[in-house]
């Protein structure tokens, strides 16, 4: 029992940092139509930020209210550099399919080559708070706490992005131009202002994710968004491309068959099982989860 509970947990856990790196390019594809293989490099400066602030900047440190100054000053890092990439490298290419591809797989590239350029290619040990490197025991289960910080920081994070899609103007036009774009252009609204908001909420979201998965992993590297960002977009499709609670939801299956294939079966196995699962998906229900039905 006490392994069940615990594989269950650490799931959630892992299934918790897929999902807030998803849930930004989820809301990107959705409003904007963009594939951004740039979107780890949020991930990245949001992780070293955090990490430089830690030990940099005033009242920041590793415990306590210090930390939380440090990942703050993360998140809004991940979240302005997104709003510049959107502004300058984005912007002039809607609609333009291919070149946007390039570009942020050029960006993507660049960035990583740029973080080893500033700090190393070797990973720096992150600055855990104390309460992190311990565990707390669940129904027999001794669960990391890290894990349990990561599911507490997804479900704020999910709801946060859904009362703001429901119960604001902004993410009254968000969901407008997802369904029309179009439509919501011709009613003379500027949906370009949405595309930037959109992209700095994917940015901060993931550069949140940089920051606890330092703590989860105990390290920080330049290549650490690159490998968590193919595991976010097996969960956007997996989700229904645009759809942050699908993206919840495939998030979920995904840690936990990784969680527990890993476990019971032999090391690797959890990855090929995920692929596995993409492939049925596409196969069976080519929209996702959530995803609605293209429609001529």
């Amino acid at each position: 029992m006490g392994t069940i509970v615990l594989l269950t947990l650490t799931g959630l856990g892992l299934a918790a940092l897929y999902f807030l790196v998803a849930s930004g390019l989820a809301l990107v594809f959705g409003l904007a139509d963009v594939l951004n293989f740039a979107h780890g490099l949020f991930l990245g400066v949001g992780a070293y930020a955090t990490w430089w602030a830690a030990g940099n900047l005033p009242g920041a440190g590793p415990d306590g209210l210090g930390f939380v100054l440090a990942a703050a000053f993360g998140v809004v890092a991940g979240a302005v550099v997104a709003m510049l990439v959107e502004l300058v490298m984005i912007r002039p290419l809607y609609s333009r399919t291919i070149e946007q591809v390039l570009v942020t797989v050029g960006l993507s590239l660049a960035g990583v080559a740029l973080l080893q350029a500033t700090w190393g290619a070797d990973p720096r040990p992150f600055p855990r708070p104390e309460w992190t490197r311990g565990v707390t025991e669940i129904l027999g289960a001794k669960v990391p706490n890290s894990g349990l910080l990561l599911i507490l920081a997804a479900v704020v994070v999910l709801g946060g992005l859904l009362a703001f899609l429901r119960w604001t103007r902004y993410g009254l036009i968000i969901r407008a131009g997802v369904e029309n774009r179009e439509m919501v252009t011709a009613l003379g609204i500027d949906v370009r202002k949405a595309f930037t908001l959109v992209f700095a909420i994917g940015g901060a979201a993931a550069a949140l994710a940089g920051a606890l998965g330092g703590i989860y992993f105990g390290s920080v590297s330049p290549g650490q968004g690159g490998s968590l960002l193919i595991f976010a977009f097996i969960v956007v499709v997996i989700g229904g491309m645009g759809s942050v609670v699908g993206a919840a939801y495939a998030a979920v299956a995904v840690g936990l068959l990784q969680q527990f294939v890993n476990y019971y079966g032999t090391s690797g196995a959890g990855d090929i099982c995920v692929v596995a699962l993409l492939a049925v998906v596409l196969l069976l229900r080519p929209q996702g989860i959530a995803g609605k039905v293209a429609t001529a």
